[in-house]
């Protein structure tokens, strides 16, 4: 499990990571999502080792990296973005090279032998790294990652620059080594990620703005409860019949899709499935359906209004309404108003506070560096 809590990371007074917090559990195949610029790189860096947080923790397996990087390091493999290969080195000179820097102490030709086979590069190991294509490089990248056979995989890009045969092979790749590890995709590619991977975490401007499946998130960014469809008939008879239907509570037309067509959005109640019902109806009444669909949102239109700049404003002011709040009930906690009822309550704001008021000196320490 990789826990990371109120993680912050400054360049002089740019915020690269901005107070992420989030939780990725063992085993989980997750994609980390955001912009150019989003801080993903910088967040995947920091959960490696690689560089250190500015503030906040990061813990792997119960042990903090900051504490015991090494510890640590040896329960992750990583691929960055640009695979750190050694060119003039055959493939198995190479991995043979990874796996003494590594210190790894299990059966060195076993173990080489199994990763050349997983990733599928046994047949050019005897060949020279720079003479290998694009794809077969990303596949030695993955398993110089493998070896040492570390818990947790991180993969920054690792379809970038490829064909869609090479992509696809890839995808067949993680997809094993999602069987039975903890891996981290970040990828600019959604539908490679819709297709490797199980959980979703989105950033923007250092910010998290949304973690969950894709359907967690569709369903709580869509239009709830509605349906969008086009049916053939006379509009107010339309609307007449449509809301004669058990479970439909509105029905909006929305345009005149085409001759003698038009073009509706349905609610309907929670819980309800109104579209047999919506199918039958119409039917006997001569008013053919020639669309269906739910409004719920793909992974693209979810990333789009995600990092909108108006989701990171209100991301923004969000956060800012909850520093007030912590700020003003330790204020009112310090002048004797704590309510004993409330006392789980105010210690969590506080520690908020406590963590705002360390943010605060960082900051400072940092603009006058």
């Amino acid at each position: 499990m990789i826990e990371i809590k109120n993680l912050f990371k400054l360049y002089g007074t740019k915020r690269a990571v901005d107070n992420i917090s989030l939780t990725i559990e063992k085993g989980e195949v997750v994609g980390f999502l955001g912009p150019n610029g989003a801080g993903k790189t910088t967040t995947m860096n920091i959960i490696t080792g690689y560089i250190s947080a500015t503030l906040g923790t990061v813990i792997v397996d119960g042990i903090d990296i900051s504490k015991n990087p090494d510890a640590v390091k040896r329960k992750i493999g990583y691929l960055p973005e640009k695979p750190p290969l050694y060119l003039d080195m055959t493939v198995e000179e190479y991995l043979n090279f990874v796996y003494e820097i590594k210190g790894v102490k299990l059966n060195r030709q076993e173990h080489l032998d199994e990763i050349m086979q997983l990733v599928k590069i046994d047949d050019v190991k005897k060949r020279l790294i720079k003479n290998l294509s694009k794809g077969y490089r990303q596949r030695v990248g993955i398993a110089q990652a493998l070896v040492g056979n570390p818990e947790i995989l991180i993969l920054d890009e690792p379809t970038v620059g490829l064909d869609p045969k090479q992509i696809k092979e890839i995808r067949s790749v993680i997809a094993k080594l999602g069987k039975d590890r903890t891996v981290i995709v970040s990828s600019h590619i959604l539908a490679e990620i819709e297709a490797t991977c199980k959980k979703v975490i989105i950033i923007n401007q250092g910010k998290l703005m949304a973690q969950g499946t894709k359907e967690e998130l569709s369903e709580k960014l869509s239009s709830a409860n509605t349906l969008s469809v086009r049916i053939m008939g006379n509009l107010p008879e339309i609307k007449e019949e449509l809301l004669k239907i058990d479970g439909i509570t509105d029905a909006e037309p929305v345009a005149n899709a085409e001759n003698g067509a038009y073009d509706f959005k349905v609610t309907f109640a929670d819980g309800a499935d109104v579209r047999k019902d919506m199918f039958f109806a119409l039917s006997e009444a001569g008013m053919p359906i020639l669309e269906l669909k739910s409004n719920k949102l793909t992974l693209e239109q979810i990333f789009l209004k995600l990092t909108s700049e108006e989701a990171f404003l209100a991301m923004q002011k969000k956060q800012e309404e909850k520093r007030e709040k912590a700020i003003k009930a330790m204020e009112n906690s310090t002048d004797g108003k704590k309510d004993n009822g409330n006392k789980d309550e105010l210690s969590e704001n506080a520690e908020n506070v406590e963590t705002i008021k360390e943010e605060d000196e960082k900051d400072d320490r940092n603009i006058k560096a």
